[in-house]
């Protein structure tokens, strides 16, 4: 297997000294980590401690999407920098990103596991209920028992959480992020849904008129929220502040490209140029047309009004 080209970067990219300690390891491109990935990972975790061995995960860098279905659009829920952040930080031992490409889309079940095996220790393989991997997904729960029996792991099923009638997944997510959902997506996320950006310069609009915007650059793959109006919390230099949030196309102003603004409720500094964490969670209202910027200007005085107010009997 390892001298083969078409496994050439799983193999750069896996660890080059298999762990001592036997693992307990799960593969999936945990977009969000959300509670239903919570879920899992705390039964990883809890086998891992059980039979004296060591919890991992392999998450993909990119979704295997871009790779079998190039022309489909993919919005992640999260970066992959926030992703290792999140899992790391649920008692994982070893989590290791994987880069998901044609090479890797070609190997056979039976090959990916025994590379899981050699470069990964791994002992027991956790697995969603819906799991499937190899190629043409060839690799279902049965074939993966069958496999681990031939070759010396074995396999364990977690079935999914429910959140009332909802089942925990990135696609219900994506589902309540799309309509404007944001306390649903909470709900599922298990924390506010949240975007980092760097702020970059605008047309300075918002200036002109007492609201000085900060202007996101949003990486064109992140999911965003249906448009409208955001209550919103604002993180900058590790201090969060209430803000409001326009997600649109301002079309007071006759505007073609979607854009992303903030206004950061108490907060005099400049921002050119800052990465900042956007925390939504509240629609207020929906984007609408103004005839005059004064009426907008008007608007925004009750949406900051009513931003603050909302915000502040949240933190009560």
């Amino acid at each position: 297997l390892r001298n083969e080209p078409s496994q050439m970067r799983v193999f750069e990219e896996l660890p080059e000294q298999a762990p001592h300690i036997p693992t307990v390891l799960t593969v999936g491109v945990f977009d969000g980590v959300h509670l239903g990935h919570i879920h899992l990972l705390k039964h990883i975790t809890q086998t891992a401690s059980q039979n004296n061995m060591q919890s991992a995960v392999i998450t993909f860098s990119n979704h295997p999407r871009t790779v079998l279905s190039p022309d489909s659009p993919t919005n992640y829920l999260s970066t992959l920098e926030d992703r290792l952040t999140i899992l790391k930080a649920t008692g994982i031992d070893i989590v290791v990103p994987l880069t998901f490409d044609r090479e890797l889309s070609h190997l056979r079940a039976k090959e990916f596991t025994s590379i899981l095996m050699e470069r990964m220790n791994m002992a027991i393989l956790v697995v969603g209920d819906d799991f499937v991997m190899g190629y043409r997904r060839e690799g279902t729960i049965k074939v993966l028992e069958s496999i681990g029996i031939e070759t010396g792991f074995s396999i364990s099923v977690v079935y999914p959480l429910s959140f009332g009638a909802t089942q925990i997944s990135s696609t219900s997510i994506r589902q309540a992020i799309l309509a404007g959902n944001m306390t649903g997506a909470a709900e599922l996320l298990g924390r506010n849904f949240y975007i980092r950006a760097k702020v970059v310069h605008g047309d300075a609009l918002g200036r002109t008129m007492g609201f000085p915007t900060a202007n996101l650059k949003i990486e064109t793959e992140h999911i965003l929220p249906f448009d409208g109006i955001y209550a919103t919390y604002t993180m900058i230099n590790g201090n969060r502040y209430m803000s409001a949030t326009s997600i649109g196309l301002r079309p007071t102003f006759g505007g073609r490209e979607r854009v992303v603004e903030t206004f950061v409720l108490d907060y005099t500094g400049d921002l050119y140029g800052s990465n900042i964490k956007v925390e939504f969670v509240e629609r207020m209202r929906d984007e609408v047309y103004f005839e005059t910027a004064d009426a907008l200007s008007e608007q925004m005085h009750r949406d900051v009004a009513d931003v603050r107010d909302m915000l502040s009997k949240k933190d009560l």
